[in-house]
């Protein structure tokens, strides 16, 4: 199973960016997806996930400005950035939960990362 993350760049503060995860490989369920954000000297932290539940977790910091979706047909979590500041600065990661067979057990992937960088 590979996460495979894209959208990132660089934008004004102010600006939009919509990043993308998609996963492939063998997978028959996929849950708690989430994204995740490292500024440089900084730890990993949450920026906005599903629970196992489906509602949605996000971070104070992004509240009212990052909105995060998914496409269970292409297992494909998506993240909606919107008035995006400096400090939102980051490489962003996505992380799911996946099941690889009916019987088999959940297990945590990481994408590879995205830039974002956002600078007048």
């Amino acid at each position: 199973v590979q996460l495979q993350a894209c959208g990132g760049g660089l934008v004004q503060p102010g600006g939009s960016l919509r990043l993308s995860c998609a996963a492939s490989g063998s997978i028959f369920s996929m849950n708690r997806q989430g994204w995740y954000r490292q500024a440089p000297g900084k730890q990993r932290e949450l920026v906005a996930s599903f629970t196992s539940g489906s509602s949605t977790n996000y971070a104070d910091s992004v509240k009212g400005r990052f909105t995060i979706s998914r496409d269970n047909a292409k297992n494909t979590v998506y993240l909606q950035m919107n008035r995006l500041k400096p400090e939102d600065t980051a490489i962003y990661y996505c992380n799911a939960d996946v099941k690889m067979t009916r019987w088999g057990t959940w297990r945590d992937f990481w994408g590879q990362g995205t830039q974002v960088t956002v600078s007048s």
